[in-house]
């Protein structure tokens, strides 16, 4: 396996970016990585696999959308030479915007445990659990490049910046998964430390298989190729919406929030309009309401009246079809016999997240509405998400999937495809395979 390897050269300096104190490059300059990833058919949680720490360890981590950082299990078989905690005032603890310090409490220090370093707070969104008590440390970490549409040499990153968290914080994740790799848009987050380390647009593609047996991708950087799609024409561009309250890892710093936040104005179902409270739909100055992007969550999740509404206006929409009893998480299911199929999935009404007008909208079909329960049985994929909801939409795992999501965090903008199935192509097909 061929590797190319970035050294720090560079003295750092509090006024200095990440790339300066991180990293002097002393080979050509990389403009984009890869992560593969795949769908775990047990959790349906999407996971991918990194190199990191000396000598280097393959090591699973569960994508987390909207996570301002890379966490993993140190208290369990963290072995390496090149790791270093972050100490208190150092500028890696000031660009993370962290004010907690402090003291190992065990009698000796040891990795993940030092005296004077900083911490932050690691979330674990499966099980909804935060830890306050995550240190701040640099290792090593190797990610794949890549020219766009091929492979290309691993490269290692030797001051990457991580938390460390214990053991139960792993609860919930999937089999041999040690962590979590966020891709939130604070500046720790691995899109940021990427872009400014290597000097390119803070920009990421996601591209989530719907197949747990092939892998779908996730691009760092720009200059992605894909068979069928012009990504400058043919995606649909909406404002990322900044959710001023921290209702991530770390309220308590009064932050805007980590998590990917769009401005969903209206729903339709079958290009007819629903009744909805359209208070719901804004971020109110407390962090509630609104609709969020997450792969925390398998299935998109609604406040219960817009909940309400969507499902009776799409059980009317396709009266013709014959409801079955209901399967858990699910509320309305069908029976999959009655009805028909097409190239974006079984025939049912679509359901339209309009945006800032009425012609931009995010079309869901059938692929990513319906979730096929059994041999005969096709359900709704939305979930009723009870009165008291952080965001009052949850777009979740299931509706991203075979859809292209491209986050452009400078410009602060999604760029969407919906269905690439509509293009006849999947992420599946995006064949990111490693070199021999």
């Amino acid at each position: 396996m061929a590797f190319t390897t970035y050294h720090s050269i560079l003295f750092c300096s509090l006024l200095l970016s990440i790339s300066s104190y991180c990293i002097g490059q002393t080979s050509p300059q990389t403009e984009a990585f890869i992560l593969p990833v795949k769908k775990d058919s047990s959790t349906l949680q999407y996971i991918t696999q990194i190199g990191q720490r000396t000598p280097l360890v393959p090591i699973k981590l569960t994508i987390h959308l909207g996570g301002q950082t890379l966490w993993v299990d140190c208290e369990n078989g963290y072995v390496s030479s090149t790791y270093q905690p972050l100490l208190c005032g150092s500028t890696q603890c000031t660009i993370a915007k962290v004010d907690t310090c402090g003291n190992c409490s065990t009698s000796a220090p040891k990795i993940g445990c030092n005296d004077n370093a900083c911490y932050n707070t690691p979330e674990n969104p499966f099980i909804k659990t935060l830890y306050s008590g995550g240190q701040l440390n640099e290792d090593v970490l190797s990610i794949q490049s890549t020219d766009g549409s091929n492979p290309g040499k691993f490269v290692k990153i030797p001051n990457f910046i991580f938390t460390c968290a214990p053991t139960f914080l792993t609860d919930g994740l999937a089999s041999e998964v040690k962590g979590t790799v966020g891709l939130g848009r604070n500046r720790i987050a691995l899109p940021s430390q990427l872009a400014e380390i290597f000097s390119f647009t803070r920009k990421f593609t996601v591209c989530l298989s719907s197949s747990t047996q092939s892998s779908g991708v996730i691009f760092f950087g720009d200059g992605m190729m894909l068979p069928n799609i012009d990504i400058s024409k043919d995606l649909i561009i909406t404002p990322l919406i900044t959710n001023p309250f921290g209702t991530g890892s770390v309220p308590s710093l009064n932050e805007p929030s980590s998590e990917y936040y769009i401005g969903v104005k209206s729903i339709r179902v079958n290009a007819k309009p629903v009744t909805i409270n359209k208070k719901l739909l804004g971020v109110d100055k407390n962090g509630n309401g609104g609709t969020k992007i997450s792969t925390g969550t398998p299935y998109s999740m609604l406040e219960t009246s817009i909940y309400d509404v969507v499902t009776k206006a799409f059980i009317d929409e396709l009266s013709n079809a014959t409801r079955v009893a209901a399967v858990a998480p699910f509320e309305i299911c069908f029976s999959s016999k009655s009805v028909g199929s097409t190239r974006v999935g079984p025939a049912v009404p679509t359901i339209d997240l309009v945006l800032q007008t009425t012609r931009v909208y995010w079309r869901i079909f059938g692929a990513n509405s319906m979730v096929k329960v059994s041999q005969d049985v096709i359900c709704l994929g939305f979930v009723n998400g009870g009165i008291k909801r952080t965001a009052s939409i949850v777009i979740g795992g299931y509706q991203l999937e075979d859809n292209l999501l491209q986050f452009d965090l400078a410009r602060s903008t999604l760029g969407f495809s919906s269905s690439l199935l509509l293009h006849q192509t999947a992420c599946a097909n995006l064949n990111f395979t490693t070199k021999a």
